[in-house]
């Protein structure tokens, strides 16, 4: 909103030029005197607080020597400023204008008044500053250490770090998005600190208060410095916590980008000491460079800023899409040659049949992937859900059941759960249908974007190859469905899925040594589906001019999908399966057994002795581990009917009498921390849940690391008085700033004189 000069005959307003607007004083004598000087008789009846929250001035009615330009982005006005220029004539060149700021005529009276009232000022001026230096001389020198100076400066800032958190916690981008180069909105941050002054923040009211209205408060850099210190400070509150409890576990997220840089998302799995098990939220890293200048960035960022040990890690998951899947598992797997007992597993948040198609490096399936985000991210409005209901009413009209239960089971965020490929299969063509209906868009309430969304899905996805992909990948990833729902379980369910590896394997296994047979059943499902939809069935357009250029002869459909297709993906996911659930990784999934409805469930005949070994050196006392496992087995076998066995890791070191089982506790500590168990609060929001509503809540072009830091931990807690003497180390200079400006206007008045 500009801001509009209160002058008679001035029309200036701060959007016009680049001229500073100073509020009128909040000291009741100044303002007088400027309201005086205005000769706007309106302005009379008005206190100094209303006159300073509405009205302003234009740097033109004061004297240059009493504007200050103390740097591009601040100018302010000496304390002893009044305005002096007016022009009080020009309106009478035209006596028919009618002005909204009259002019007051002076009487003989009120010329002799003014007199008065500036003699009178100028003695109490006078008498005040002599009160002042004798205050000064009398200070008691056993007062606290800082200077007045400095525990204004203090105040200041602690009321800009206020400001900044509030910002965060709220979401809100310190500046606003431009809709073009030549509009103008204003500041989100100054527009705060001004809010803060209007209500009474003496601290920023004695720091701002002279300077321009429409001159910014802080410069970029200032900006970005409090920013820094905030978000360094809320991070180390939670280092705090993962130092305490030693071991820990790596999990990344998706990329996010900024200022066109691609950057991991980072966060940390640990056990605090209440016993609680947390996932946190700590960076954001670069990621440019190949694999290993990747591993050394995480190295550096975990050991040498951070001060933890890699040695502590007991786990990695990386929650990869598109084309950084490949990179982030040579990450892991160079981590892992380094660092054997930091495990790769998959990430709780995602579903694994998800995670091992993510992982294949084909590019039919990766289109898939892809299509697959962009149909989640289409459906999130209601009009768009509303159509696909619609359509797929229309397409099972004869079989309702089954309409029914598809709308179910295309709830929000379907795209990412262990069935979706036979979801996805199901809804291949309402969805066609769908989006033909959008693209015709009669009713005309679709916007364009939307349309275009809409046909580019649906070109995708009316493709032969797309079509026998997803065949397949339904097909193949029904052996490790169940598997995977068991490993997003109950630790009950966890302990049975890792006993269960071996017949997941077998099952694939079986499947590639009769992938004939196999082929033959999933390539007319395939067909099938292409005739419902009404696509032809053909070898790709891109295969084909290949095998043209190479004077290759035809190429049948049904055997190049098997070569290309069927046996590639049934490889990859064996691959990736036997890679992902290694021997130590099982060992380590297999010692959820000491858990006590574990036990129970085994009939109390459990061998954890066995596996054990996988983390011997974290446990305080190895040499005494089986006769407190037997103890530990004993307790439970022979505990009272009333008492009722725990079923998780956290409900089992919440009990009291655990400390009494120290390499248990211990134990249970660590295997708490690996990635694939899922949290104990999933079903509330966790750190990357918070992550991806703060990317969600803003455009990119606003997206903020150290906003979203402080957003993404609004429970973590942020103790301003830190953030200050954080500030006053790392920014010395800053604390003289105001004695130094100060010095420049006396040098330049000095020049004038």
């Amino acid at each position: 909103m500009p801001n509009f000069c209160a002058a008679p005959n001035c029309t200036r307003k701060s959007t016009q030029s680049d001229l500073a607007f100073f509020r009128f004083p909040r000291d009741p004598e100044r303002c007088r005197i400027w309201v005086e000087n205005c000769r706007r008789a309106d302005l009379e009846a008005k206190t100094s607080d209303q006159l300073n929250k509405h009205y302003r001035l234009c740097a033109k009615h004061f004297d240059p020597a009493m504007v200050c330009k103390t740097s591009p982005y601040r100018t302010v006005l000496k304390d002893t400023a009044i305005p002096t220029i007016f022009d009080l004539t020009s309106h009478l060149k035209n006596p028919h204008t009618r002005h909204r700021k009259r002019i007051k005529e002076l009487t003989e009276e009120d010329i002799r008044k003014i007199k008065e009232r500036r003699l009178a000022s100028s003695i109490d001026q006078i008498a005040s500053k002599k009160d002042a230096v004798e205050d000064s001389t009398t200070t008691n020198e056993d007062e606290p250490q800082l200077s007045t100076e400095e525990k204004a400066f203090r105040e200041y800032l602690r009321s800009l770090f206020e400001a900044v958190v509030m910002l965060g916690k709220q979401s809100i981008p310190l500046m606003p998005l431009k809709a073009s180069e030549t509009e103008l909105k204003p500041n989100n941050f100054q527009a705060l600190l001004d809010y803060r002054m209007n209500a009474g923040d003496e601290a920023l009211k004695k720091r701002f208060e002279a300077t321009a209205v429409n001159s910014e408060y802080l410069s970029v850099t200032q900006q970005s410095q409090l920013l820094d210190v905030c978000e360094n400070t809320v991070r180390e509150e939670m280092l705090m916590e993962v130092r305490e409890s030693r071991f820990f576990s790596l999990v990344t997220g998706d990329l996010v980008e900024f200022a066109n840089e691609k950057h991991l998302p980072l966060f940390l799995r640990f056990v605090n000491q209440q016993n609680v098990l947390r996932e946190e939220f700590l960076d954001f890293v670069p990621f440019d460079g190949d694999e290993p200048a990747l591993v050394e960035r995480l190295e550096a960022q975990l050991t040498d800023r951070w001060g933890l040990s890699m040695e502590d890690c007991r786990g990695q998951a990386h929650k990869a899409t598109g084309i950084s899947t490949t990179k982030m598992k040579a990450v892991a797997v160079l981590l892992m040659e380094k660092y054997p007992l930091a495990l790769h597993m998959p990430c709780s948040h995602m579903a694994l049949n998800v995670h091992l198609t993510n992982s294949l490096p084909f590019p039919n399936v990766q289109v898939v992937m892809e299509t697959l985000r962009r149909i989640g991210a289409f459906f999130q409005t209601q009009s768009t859900q509303d159509e696909l209901k619609k359509a797929i009413s229309t397409h099972y009209q004869k079989n309702e059941e089954k309409g029914a239960a598809l709308k179910q089971a295309c709830s929000p965020g379907w795209t990412e759960e262990h069935n979706v490929f036979d979801v996805l299969l199901d809804m291949l063509p309402p969805l066609l249908l769908c989006m033909d209906n959008i693209r015709d868009n009669e009713e005309g309430k679709f916007a364009a974007s939307v349309v275009a969304d809409g046909y580019s899905i649906a070109e995708t996805l009316a493709d032969f190859e797309i079509v026998v992909t997803i065949v397949i990948l339904k097909n193949v990833l029904t052996f490790t469905r169940a598997f995977g729902r068991n490993l997003q379980g109950e630790t009950l369910d966890v302990f049975f899925a890792a006993n269960s590896l071996t017949a997941v394997l077998h099952s694939l296994n079986e499947v590639n040594d009769n992938i004939d047979v196999y082929h033959e059943f999933w390539y007319e499902e395939a067909v099938s589906v292409a005739t419902v939809i009404e696509i032809p069935v053909k070898v790709p357009r891109l295969f084909l001019r290949k095998q043209r250029a190479a004077d290759v002869g035809e190429i049948q459909a049904e055997p190049y999908f098997k070569e290309y297709v069927t046996m590639p993906v049934i490889h990859g996911i064996m691959q990736e399966v036997e890679d992902m659930f290694s021997e130590t990784n099982l060992k380590a999934l297999k010692c959820l057994s000491l858990v006590p409805a574990v036990m129970g469930q085994m009939k109390f005949n459990t061998t954890e002795e066995n596996y054990a070994d996988v983390y011997r050196n974290d446990l305080p006392n190895p040499d005494t581990l089986p006769a407190e496992l037997h103890c530990w087995r004993i307790k439970w076998k022979h505990r009272g009917k009333e008492v009722r066995l725990p079923t998780t890791i956290h409900e089992t070191l919440q009990l009291p009498d655990v400390k009494f089982f120290p390499n248990v506790n211990s134990f249970l500590k660590v295997l708490s921390t690996l990635p694939v168990l899922k949290l104990e609060d999933s079903k509330s929001d966790t750190a990357s849940g918070r992550l991806q509503a703060y990317l969600d809540s803003m455009p990119p072009q606003q997206w903020n690391k150290s906003l979203a830091m402080l957003n993404v931990n609004t429970h973590v807690k942020h103790d301003l008085d830190v953030m200050v003497d954080k500030y006053c180390r790392l920014y010395p200079e800053d604390d003289t700033e105001v004695d130094a400006e100060s010095e420049e206007v006396a040098e330049e008045d000095a020049g004038m004189k």
